[in-house]
């Protein structure tokens, strides 16, 4: 297929995309390890896959003799990822695993971190839901529970599940406030935001770092995903008995230990002032134990105050403190009184053996008091907000003050530079720059934006935008980043991309044509790779780049796949999602934009309400791969209506592409701002764009495959099997090894 090009528009090629993560990473990994040395290829291989488009770096924290820091370090230099290799250093205030993972905190550069063991019961897929359920849901720590939902420990024994849950079980009765939201805080994996906490205040012993992180980090915004425990690959498992009696000593000291030596002291020093009072002055023991209870009273507060909780940013002030103490103390006379009595006078027994008793009784109780009330916590600080940076292949850099969900597999955690596109939440006035405003009226609840040209573009959004950011994406930020490419030499087209090996071929279709179901299913069937459902970055030399948007999908796609790992309350809330986001709710839209109504207003309140149901395609094709790049080797363009596979002329091919481009664009404010979008200088860009698209296409086959009963999933490997240019054909074949072309 040959696609002339106007030569008064041909384009230097473009060069490849940095992928080199200049840029401050998103994301850090950081797995400790000890004689690891047989595990850590495979975990290797399965973290260089993860997130190919997300910047993130790999620290591993090693205190092995066996030579696994050697085969990290020779993996590093092999692999594309960022990967320090640390010496784990001796600590007298923290030992063992968690001792490793604090100074993988500390060195970590990106504002997530996710801990895990190298040992391979810990999936690294999972690290995707991770990240995205903290962002999405505004969290400072997600834990990879074994005790949630589809949740369980497949790699453990009987007696070792029996000893996990008994412990679980324990550290949630001792701490029931603070793990209110997690079932598993035994879990080594988990992802924590790292300015949410304080990294040298953790005082680990052994395994459990993250009971101690949940419990000197009280204010933490915590959730749970569900994953299954593993069995472990090689080597030997790190679980002793000594690390058993490790934890009931973290326990002990993060929950009683200095305050029981402090009341124990007070015990001695109370009975002291008992007796004096009692047998030396001469008073009544019940009179003599309320002068007691105000001199061990004084001595408990000191020692509490200046030893047990010194290093607590306190919410009260010390004569607070102070106060609240000595009444805690005195109001359980009015306990301890009457059962003094009871046991002095009705049972016998010595007073100061009746004393110690009542004093014992009610410890658990003023100690539970002391560490919620009296000696509380300050409201932790808030975060402050971070823009959201996202670098798309080298190619374009944005910031926004709002998530753009959309640009997820983009994010990094600072751009190296300054952006090219800048998104603002706030009023939409202009800076004296080029500009185009579009405004629907209804002040702040309105959709609004204004759209500023200079030395990078500036969009300014309504602050309602910030409460409906796949509006704010869709609406906004993806016409800019249309054109924005086209003057950087790329195409953003309207398409799918699947990848057998390096070669890729492109399905476009008109707007719910059955685009994204026909590429579930050919991943779910085939060995294809997956670029795009929705978009596709093009190259005029032929190169396509993924774009990795979730997938919108709907009750109809979900029975496409095999085995979606959809939980059943995202399954129910399909009913309402797949109606107000189905094929008829988006043509009733386009007939509101056809009107004289605040549209995209509407647009933005019915997906605050409702949000879209956008899942990543990992979630839909479990174990599917990610291809970040490859060679086109030609496009199909399904159709609905007709049956029958038809070959297409260069400039019909072209023609249908751009078509199908257009029709993913045109809700408000498209029409509005394109033009002032694509005007580059002295030239309009749409001319740009269909020169970077006749290039891609060039020397290309492509075909119409038509279907009455949407089957495109089963006649597409025939009809692309002929095609790899580039590693083999792709996929399946006819019978005679060529693509099947017949006349409708």
């Amino acid at each position: 297929m040959s696609t002339a090009v106007d030569p008064r528009l041909a384009l230097p090629e473009p060069e490849a995309p940095d992928r080199t993560q200049t840029a401050r990473p998103l994301l850090s990994v950081v797995v400790p390890t000890k004689n690891e040395v047989g595990n850590v290829a495979r975990l290797m291989a399965r973290l260089e896959a993860l997130l190919p488009t997300v910047a993130l770096e790999l620290i591993f924290v090693d205190a092995s003799n066996d030579g696994t820091a050697a085969a990290l370090e020779d993996l590093g230099r092999r692999g594309e990822r960022d990967v320090v290799v640390l010496r784990q250093v001796p600590d007298r205030h923290r030992s063992g695993l968690g001792a490793a993972v604090v100074q993988g905190l500390h060195a970590a550069r990106a504002p997530w971190v996710c801990v895990m063991d190298a040992d391979l019961q810990h999936p690294p897929e999972l690290i995707a839901d991770l990240l995205e359920r903290a962002e999405s849901s505004d969290l400072d720590l997600v834990v990879a529970s074994r005790y949630c939902g589809r949740g369980r420990a497949a790699g453990f024994g009987w007696a070792r599940a029996m000893a996990s849950r008994s412990t679980t079980t324990t550290a949630r009765l001792l701490f029931p406030r603070r793990l209110r939201n997690v079932s598993d805080p035994m879990s080594g994996f988990f992802l924590v935001r790292r300015d949410a906490i304080d990294i040298a205040g953790l005082r680990p012993r052994g395994f459990k770092i993250l009971l101690d992180l949940l419990v000197r980090n009280p204010g933490l915004r915590a959730a749970e995903v569900a994953f299954t425990f593993g069995e472990r690959e090689s080597g030997r498992s790190k679980a002793t008995i000594r690390e058993g009696l490790r934890y009931l000593s973290l326990l002990a000291r993060l929950r009683f230990a200095r305050f029981g030596v402090v009341g124990i002291s007070g015990l001695v020093v109370n009975t002291a002032l008992l007796a004096f009072f009692t047998d030396v002055v001469g008073l009544f023991y019940v009179v003599s134990a309320v002068v007691a209870t105000q001199g061990s009273t004084l001595w408990n507060f000191l020692l509490t105050e200046r030893w047990v909780f010194a290093d607590r940013d306190h919410k009260r002030s010390r004569q607070s403190r102070m106060a609240l103490f000595f009444l805690m103390n005195n109001a359980a006379l009015a306990v301890r009184g009457p059962l003094l009595v009871l046991l002095t006078s009705g049972f016998g027994i010595h007073y100061a053996v009746s004393n110690v008793l009542s004093l014992v009784a009610l410890t658990l109780v003023r100690f539970g008091l002391a560490d919620t009330w009296i000696w509380a916590k300050a409201a932790p600080q808030e975060v402050k907000a971070r823009l959201c940076s996202y670098d798309i292949h080298g190619i374009i850099g944005v910031t926004s003050d709002s998530l753009l969900p959309e640009l997820e597999r983009f994010r990094v955690g600072e751009l190296d530079g300054e952006p090219d596109i800048r998104v603002r939440l706030g009023r939409t006035g202009g800076n004296g720059a080029p500009a185009i405003r579009y405004r629907e009226g209804l002040g702040r609840l309105g959709f609004a934006v204004t759209i500023e040209r200079g030395d990078h573009v500036e969009a300014v959004a309504s602050p309602v935008l910030g409460h409906s950011p796949h509006v704010l994406y869709t609406n906004v930020v993806e016409p800019i980043l249309r054109w924005t490419f086209a003057e950087r030499g790329y195409a953003l087209v309207h398409g799918a991309c699947l990848a057998h090996g390096n070669d890729a071929f492109l399905i476009t279709a008109r707007t719910d044509t059955g685009k994204t179901t026909t590429s579930l299913k050919l991943l779910d069937d085939q060995s294809y790779s997956f670029l795009s459902d929705d978009l596709t970055l093009v190259s005029p030399d032929g190169r396509v780049f993924t774009y990795p948007k979730p997938l919108t999908i709907s009750r109809h796609t979900l029975k496409a796949v095999k085995t979606p790992l959809l939980s059943r309350r995202e399954r129910v809330a399909l009913f309402l999602q797949s109606r107000l986001h189905s094929r008829s709710g988006r043509r009733f839209a386009l007939i509101l934009a056809r009107t004289h109504l605040p549209a995209a207003t509407i647009n933005a309140f019915i997906q605050m309400l409702v949000p879209p149901p956008k899942y990543h395609v990992e979630r839909l094709v479990p174990g599917v791969e990610i291809t970040p790049e490859a060679r086109l080797a030609g496009m199909v363009a399904i159709q609905r209506g007709g049956e029958g596979v038809v070959a297409l002329e260069g400039e019909e091919a072209l023609d249908l592409l751009l078509a199908n481009c257009e029709d993913a664009f045109g809700f408000p404010p498209y029409p509005w701002i394109e033009g002032f979008l694509r005007s580059g200088g002295c030239r309009d860009l749409k001319d740009v764009e269909r020169t970077i698209v006749a290039g891609a296409l060039n020397g290309r086959p492509a075909t119409v495959v038509r279907s009455e009963t949407m089957d495109w999933w089963r006649r597409l490997p025939d009809v692309v099997g002929g095609w790899g240019q580039h590693g083999g054909p792709i996929g399946g074949s006819g019978a005679d090894g060529r693509a099947l072309v017949t006349d409708a």
